[in-house]
């Protein structure tokens, strides 16, 4: 094995409060559970429709107007995969339809799952590369961008539209902050039994704090002093520093395997050999 190398099972016996949306799938547990950790998960938003059909039905309806077709995340992919359905429309690729593009590798999974045309997706996953190595000028292209109604990162839009490029950005879909915290992660906390706490987008960061101090007033910050802060990626350690004062570890690349390694690689010892906590 390399020296730098993690072992098989790098969190065991490690508690790793796995903060996500109510409707997550069980894939992010299951890659901290199968290197070792003992997960506590803390839903911080809940994924719902978003206040209007009518912006996406409209845009969905006049598809072979727009060069692009970008995908900022998994949520907007099945949004439009529903609001299509219930149109009775496909989205083929051919000269009349755009092109698909998607930030992050989970979205791009997403998009594959429906059996759409290969995407473009930028290396790093993350939305500044995306802008960095889109595959074509953007001047006189029309692009659409479904996306969180609220608290959204407006870099994408904007940036393309200093290019020149016609923006249409729809709201396909809202999350908004859970009212209740499960009671073993409210009980974990409140112990002290919480060694990692992992982030994986800004509005969980900011949800989490709000859900935080909604139940435990300001006793929060002290909860959180102990366990080690793990952020998926830039904007996320961003938010992590405002609110939190700090990030421990930030996957690179930007995916749930790498946010698992970023966990891991904190609890070796400086010659490389990890210590388990009973």
């Amino acid at each position: 094995m390399a020296c730098d190398a993690l072992p098989s099972r790098p969190l065991a016996g490690r508690r790793v409060l796995l903060t996500r949306a109510a409707d997550a799938s069980p894939a992010s547990r299951d890659l901290f559970s199968a290197a070792g950790a003992r997960v506590i998960e803390l839903p911080a938003l809940v994924i719902g429709p978003p206040d209007d059909w009518q912006p996406l039905d409209t845009a969905l309806q006049e598809l072979e107007r727009f060069h692009w077709l970008i995908f900022s995340s998994a949520n907007g992919v099945d949004a439009v995969r529903q609001r299509l359905d219930r149109m009775h429309r496909r989205l083929e690729q051919g000269p009349d339809r755009p092109r698909l593009a998607a930030v992050g590798r989970k979205t791009a999974q997403a998009i594959q799952r429906q059996g759409w045309p290969t995407p473009f997706v930028p290396e790093d996953f993350v939305a500044d590369s995306l802008l960095a190595c889109f595959p074509e000028p953007v001047h006189d292209r029309r692009l659409l961008l479904p996306r969180v109604q609220s608290g959204g990162r407006p870099l994408l839009a904007e940036q393309f539209r200093r290019q020149g490029a016609t923006v249409v950005e729809v709201p396909a879909y809202e999350s908004r902050r859970s009212t209740t915290i499960p009671v073993e992660a409210a009980a974990a906390l409140d112990q002290g039994h919480v060694d990692v706490i992992t982030f994986t987008s800004s509005k969980i960061v900011r949800n989490t704090v709000a859900l935080l101090a909604a139940h435990l007033g300001d006793r929060w910050q002290e909860r959180l002093a102990g366990p080690k802060v793990v952020s998926i990626g830039p904007e996320t350690s961003r938010t992590c520093r405002a609110l939190l004062g700090r990030v421990d570890a930030e996957a690179n690349p930007h995916h749930m395997e790498a946010l698992v390694a970023a966990a891991g690689r904190l609890f070796r010892t400086p010659q490389g050999r990890h210590t388990d906590q009973g």
